[in-house]
């Protein structure tokens, strides 16, 4: 999943980016709210992590200017303004939850997993295809009773296949959840995380899990559905 970090604060805003990849979560970090606009014209995310006093473009003119585009993105506020005013103020605007500083970053972290389900219309943290379950919250794979050790991107991949699964999705829709914004490398890398996920999946195995659509994309799924 893409977390998207606006906090005019670089130390606080570097250390909620590094917890949040360390994570496993793909996330890009700015400083405002117009910068913040500006990564939504690039990229879609699964959530935004919100402060509301920055320069430029507060996080209330941001979260307006957002939901007043239909954009439906969910939102974390997290600020030290701790008033009901303020949050009442931030629900109404449209944000999905509201953090008071100082936070604990398991709390972050558990809010951030409960409004991305939300968006998702999944409340479960487990997914099942065929013989494979993954366990989001633990972050395994087990395919037949066995444990696949994956790599935090190769997870990444794999958490957002199960969560579309039968779905065939593109190169770009794959890249958008494991690089960040300033990724500017090799395109041809998602082949080689994509060889190897399949090799850890279905090496091996009669019955495949993940396909190759020639020149359309890669869908997780059940042989013959």
């Amino acid at each position: 999943m893409r977390i998207l970090v606006v906090e005019d604060a670089k130390d606080m805003n570097r250390l909620i980016v590094k917890t949040l990849t360390k994570a496993g979560y793909s996330v890009d970090g700015c400083f405002d709210g117009e910068e913040a606009l500006d990564h939504l014209l690039g990229a879609e995310y699964d959530g935004i992590i919100l402060d509301v006093m920055m320069p430029r473009l507060d996080g209330y003119g941001f979260l307006q200017r957002l939901r007043d585009k239909g954009d439906d993105t969910p939102v974390l506020f997290l600020t030290a303004r701790d008033a009901v005013a303020d949050r009442v103020k931030g629900l109404d605007l449209g944000a999905d939850d509201y953090l008071i500083k100082p936070f604990d970053f398991d709390e972050l972290l558990a809010r951030i997993r409960a409004m991305t389900r939300q968006r998702t219309g999944s409340r479960v943290n487990r997914f099942t295809v065929g013989d494979l379950t993954v366990d989001v919250e633990r972050r395994t794979a087990v395919r037949d009773g066995e444990n696949i050790p994956l790599l935090p991107k190769e997870f990444t991949i794999l958490e957002y296949m199960i969560r579309h699964a039968g779905v065939v999705l593109s190169r770009e829709q794959l890249e958008n959840q494991i690089w960040n914004y300033e990724y500017s490398g090799n395109s041809n890398n998602i082949d080689v995380y994509m060889s190897r996920l399949r090799k850890k999946i279905d090496g091996g195995r009669e019955h495949k899990l993940l396909h190759t659509i020639r020149g359309v994309g890669w869908v997780l799924r059940e042989d013959g559905k």
